[in-house]
């Protein structure tokens, strides 16, 4: 018998809350799995004997709890002044909580862009905050009114390259905005090693200007759970006080840094999957679908006849999984992961016989 706990004994920001839904995640039958995202290929292979190391020493003592090790590097690798200007998480998720929490009160806002990442609005809500969506202009490109002041809003989020579009706003276009707007913008680029360029080194210029990186995607390391955040160090010491004490475990601190350790990988990596997103990109426009120019690891596309649902339906009963999206007010569509070539491959076959 199922219980269900009463409402009374929860906040009631929590009681009306759907709550964020991730993508499928099957655990029983082979699927090809195009719908979350994640890297086709294997991580970089240091990682493996980095966690070997830290398992022959055991993991009897608590981890580094600013895992420094991995802040070096990175501080190293995007050439910041210091570790001072990063802060780990528990995947890029965990960056995003660590933000709203700190900066986002009780009835205050937090802005950000539609369509965009729906757990945003979620961390709103948990927080028992307000969000305010702006959306996006026709070219993808951001209304004046995003960076328009406002009394309570607190935060902002900027997902760049978008989810689940694949587009991007311009540096000149986020420095404008950083200077326009009275809070705090984050820029989120979990998919940005799959983009021509990067908000990285922004922070340097602008203290309101944070960015955060998972190394889900590009690293392939989903499973692993390790993001983290780039910022002024005064703004990281603020983040701190805010964060758990060990947010990030001895094993994820060890692989991580291996992985970014690796970006001789890492350029090899993403080559393939950029090859292979053109190669889905034009099969998919020769199939009639209308498809955004991406610059993420996935692609989002609608087809002017065939509704985006059934096709998603069709597509997981042959055991091919890609996620559909419905977002009110403005489309519904199938976004499609870049996996492999062969996967790829079997996706438009299978689509082919479908429109």
């Amino acid at each position: 018998m199922r219980m269900t706990m009463s409402p009374q004994f929860v906040r009631p920001e929590i009681a009306a809350m759907d709550g964020y839904v991730p993508g499928e995640q099957p655990q029983a039958g082979k699927f090809i799995k195009l719908n979350t995202n994640e890297n086709p290929y294997p991580p970089p292979p240091g990682i493996r004997g980095a966690i070997d190391e830290v398992l022959q020493r055991g993991l009897q003592k608590y981890p580094d709890p600013m895992a420094n090790a991995f802040r070096m590097r990175a501080a190293q690798i995007h050439e910041l002044p210091s570790k001072d200007w990063v802060l780990c998480g528990n995947g890029s998720d965990d960056i995003l909580t660590i933000c709203t929490r700190a900066f986002v009160g009780h009835g205050e806002s937090l802005r950000l862009p539609y369509p965009s990442y729906i757990l945003y609005r979620s961390l709103a809500q948990i927080q028992g905050a307000r969000w305010e969506e702006v959306r996006f202009n026709a070219d993808w490109s951001l209304p004046a009114a995003f960076g328009e002041p406002a009394e309570s809003l607190k935060l902002a989020f900027l997902p760049n390259p978008n989810s689940p579009t694949g587009t991007m706003i311009s540096r000149e276009a986020i420095l404008e905005l950083a200077d326009r707007l009275p809070c705090p913008l984050l820029v989120d680029e979990a998919y940005v090693d799959f983009a021509d360029y990067s908000c990285i080194d922004l922070p340097k210029k602008n203290e309101k200007i944070l960015v955060s990186r998972t190394l889900s995607k590009s690293y392939g390391l989903a499973g692993l759970r390790f993001g983290y955040l780039v910022a002024q160090p005064q703004v990281i010491e603020q983040l701190v006080k805010v964060k758990d004490s060990y947010n990030c475990d001895s094993l994820s601190i060890a692989a991580a840094t291996a992985a970014i350790d690796d970006q001789v990988w890492l350029a090899t990596n993403r080559d393939k999957i950029v090859a292979t997103r053109k190669h889905l990109t034009e099969g998919l426009e020769k199939l009639g679908f209308q498809v955004i120019p991406s610059q993420a690891n996935f692609v989002w596309c609608t087809h002017p006849e065939k509704p985006a649902k059934p096709l998603y339906e069709a597509l997981k009963a042959e055991h091919v999984l890609v996620r559909y999206m419905n977002y009110p007010n403005w489309s519904d569509g199938l976004r499609i992961s870049v996996g492999t070539d062969d996967q790829i491959s079997a996706c438009l076959s299978l689509l082919s016989n479908m429109v």
